[in-house]
């Protein structure tokens, strides 16, 4: 249900950028993302990304695509939530429609 997503993370290293498929796979979610007024975020390290959501997964998880979701009215009382979607908005207000985040390793 796009009405419980609130943002969508797009994780991909330097390596995939030039996957094709992985390519017309998130110009379709950011096309859905953007009809339905879900925020995006891309990542830029999947296997950092992975060991911080799913710490004791061996191998780690395929998290290309991460959807966070919030089934609660009261999103914007979450001081993080809150704060991330503020970003969002702001690198739209500058012409920065999908912010990339950069994961450091560990």
């Amino acid at each position: 249900d796009p009405d419980n997503v609130v943002l969508c993370l797009l994780a991909a290293d330097e390596e995939e950028a030039g996957d094709a498929a992985l390519q017309i796979h998130f110009t379709l979610i950011q096309a859905f993302c953007c009809e339905n007024d879900i925020n995006i975020l891309r990542v830029s390290n999947p296997a950092r990304l992975a060991q911080l959501l799913l710490p004791a997964a061996e191998p780690p998880a395929d998290l290309h695509c991460v959807l966070v979701t919030n089934p609660h009215a009261s999103q914007w009382k979450d001081p993080a939530l809150s704060q991330l979607m503020c970003f969002c908005r702001e690198s739209r207000y500058m012409d920065q429609w999908v912010p990339v985040i950069n994961l450091p390793e560990r």
